[in-house]
């Protein structure tokens, strides 16, 4: 398992390189077959300017299906591997993309192999990788609430939290505001100028307000740009926002909210774009069904699942938005998504993996 995890980690993928996400989802397919076998239902569908969506089908002993879905791109871009290359130090695995999501990867192939192997009775099994899941998934989100719309059950392959699977995880929605002003020397002429920069400072405050901690609501604006000089009364500027809400109708909220803005100076005009690109992942009846069963086989093994309720988004939102069975972060035990301490711990990855298997032949009976 860790020298196809080596194997994955080196295949950069960044979720903007078209041609390395094409050349790394020809591998893992290849991979994947090697170690499961040919599948019996293979569908490759094209992402177009974003990473391609492999769809591999198993089938199992007994009715049904259960949907396994992970993604192969990674935020780290082309060539980060030449300065910080795989290394594994007292049983911790450190690379980039190895947390998210790469060990996930490979421990959901090397269940489906388990349960053949061993010819454990299981329903059949779906494969769903995907490459612009750390983009928001423009080009895989259709696919993935398609080929869940059947399934007993979506298990999702992002890390865990300390161990803990992800039953609950935050609605993602990236905008950006723009206020146009107008230009002019801000010495020879200051009263001529109509100041974007000015004007978006107040409306900053005013976004800022729109977070309700008491409601899992947050608000962020983490990029500003503005003017062109010190000494020019700015003519445009913008401001990024990241936005989090756990409860759906939060959405509809600051999207009134923010379509409500106006400029304390008249003559600056306001526009709004962005969306939101993943609604809230709250638990449904379905949901908490599958959570207690992915309980009843840790039991089994020995082991102490727990449940966690997370900020950051995963294709899992989508399908449980749709009221479907999901469960989420069941990939590694690790941490460091998204940074240089990204890692994954060796010792649980078989661990994760039987457990795995452990949920899928539980629907056989």
């Amino acid at each position: 398992m860790l020298g196809d995890l080596r194997r994955l980690v080196e295949l950069e993928s960044p979720s903007d390189d078209k041609a390395l996400l094409d050349r790394a989802l020809d591998e893992i397919g290849d991979w994947a077959a090697d170690r499961i076998g040919k599948p019996d239902l293979l569908q490759r569908h094209d992402g177009g300017r974003h990473g391609d969506v492999l769809e591999l089908t198993y089938h199992g002993t007994a009715p049904g299906f259960v949907l396994l879905v992970g993604h192969y791109d990674t935020v780290w871009p082309a060539g980060t591997l030449a300065g910080w290359p795989w290394r594994v130090n007292d049983g911790v695995i450190s690379a980039p993309g190895v947390f998210d999501m790469k060990t996930g990867l490979v421990q959901a192939v090397w269940a489906v192999r388990g349960l053949r192997e061993l010819g454990l009775p299981h329903p059949s099994v779906r494969l769903l990788f995907n490459g612009d899941e750390e983009i928001g998934s423009p080009a895989s989100r259709e696919r993935i609430e398609v080929a869940s719309e059947d399934a007993l059950a979506t298990l999702v392959f992002e890390g865990a939290i300390d161990g803990a699977v992800k039953t609950s995880r935050k609605g993602v929605g990236i905008f950006q505001v723009t206020a146009t002003g107008i230009e002019a020397h801000a010495g020879l002429d200051p009263t001529a100028g109509a100041s974007a920069v000015h004007a978006l400072a107040a409306l900053i405050l005013d976004i800022a307000a729109l977070g309700a901690p008491e409601r899992g609501t947050t608000v962020n604006v983490g990029v500003v740009n503005g003017g062109t000089g010190t000494n020019v009364t700015a003519g445009r500027a913008t401001c990024g926002i990241d936005v989090r809400v756990s409860q759906p109708d939060e959405m509809a909220r600051v999207d009134a909210a923010l379509a409500a803005l106006r400029s304390p100076d008249p003559r600056v005009s306001i526009a709004l774009t962005g969306e939101w690109n993943r609604p809230p992942m709250t638990p449904n009846p379905a949901s908490e069904d599958l959570f207690a069963r992915a309980c009843k086989a840790a039991i089994e093994q020995g082991l102490d699942l727990r449940e966690a309720g997370v900020g950051g988004a995963s294709d899992a939102n989508f399908v449980s938005a749709l009221g479907r069975p999901v469960l989420d972060g069941l990939g590694p035990v690790g941490a460091g998504s998204h940074s240089r301490s990204e890692h994954a711990i060796v010792e649980h990855i078989p661990e994760r993996t039987a457990l795995t298997m452990g949920i899928i032949t539980g629907f056989a009976g």
